[in-house]
């Protein structure tokens, strides 16, 4: 049966492939991008079950706007795939006075996970871009309060969001999953370009593993669960995922800078429908 998956930044790279991947086995999937152009040729290079989606990650207005869209074409979303991130952006910092790489990379996913919740099923996924760079997060650069180095807030921004896939899946107990998946390192995509001037490994071995966590039996009862495809396997994130006093700071954290946003954590997940 034919599944209906979103995933966010599939213009291009990793996201782009996963999405050629997914249409190839009949599912119907939904790309999103922020440049009407780039997302228009993705949709038709696709071609098969697929629609586009456009919206600035980086604005949660758009991402509000984004979610409401896709409610209203499909009742379902069986999959939605966070994989939209920034390392580097010609602004650091959002009109909010937000650094760039926790919108998009941290908040944004939250967000639009939250807003799409009421229309995934209990037997659906989430699966959110983790990366093997994970830093214990700083948190008065989290709230905009300090600027960092973009490697330093991509990795921070990285756990954060593995952070917040552990602790909404331990308020899911029914579903649906939500697994934090590291797709490899130094993949051949823009952003290891952008970051370490070099080509990067075959991007088909992060694809591959996002097709799987997407719809795979192996990952059928994997919510909660990190894994690192560097190593092939489940394993534990960044160990200060694991610390209760860095989890619950990190969360508040979040929270409050939704609320700056926008969005109050009241706007959080509503009941699902078992399938």
């Amino acid at each position: 049966m034919s599944k209906v998956i979103l995933i966010t930044g599939s213009t291009d790279g990793i996201g782009l492939l996963t999405a050629k991947m997914l249409v190839e086995q009949g599912q119907t999937v939904l790309l999103h991008g922020r440049d009407k152009r780039k997302l228009d040729a993705a949709t038709a290079e696709i071609g098969g079950q697929s629609e586009g989606y456009l919206a600035d990650l980086s604005s949660i207005d758009e991402v509000t706007r984004l979610a409401e869209e896709i409610k209203a074409r499909h009742p379902t979303l069986d999959v939605l795939i966070n994989n939209a991130g920034v390392l580097k952006a010609p602004a650091g910092r959002t009109r909010d006075g937000f650094d760039i790489r926790f919108v998009v990379n941290t908040f944004a996913p939250l967000v639009l996970t939250r807003l799409l919740m009421p229309v995934i099923p209990t037997d659906g996924r989430i699966v959110n871009l983790s990366s093997a760079a994970q830093a214990p997060v700083d948190l008065a650069a989290m709230a905009g309060d300090k600027p960092l180095a973009d490697m330093a807030a991509y990795a921070q921004s990285k756990l954060a969001i593995t952070i917040w896939s552990q602790e909404l899946a331990k308020s899911l107990p029914q579903g649906p999953a939500v697994i934090a998946v590291n797709p490899g390192s130094l993949l051949a995509s823009k952003m290891v370009k952008q970051g370490f001037g070099i080509g990067g490994n075959d991007l088909r071995i992060g694809a591959t593993v996002l097709c799987e966590a997407a719809v795979g039996e192996s990952f059928s009862a994997a919510s909660g669960r990190y894994f690192d495809n560097d190593a092939r396997r489940f394993a534990s994130p960044h160990a200060a995922a694991g610390d209760p006093a860095h989890v619950g700071a990190v969360m508040s954290g979040i929270e409050n800078a939704l609320v700056t946003l926008g969005h109050a954590s009241s706007q959080g997940p509503a009941p699902r429908r078992s399938r």
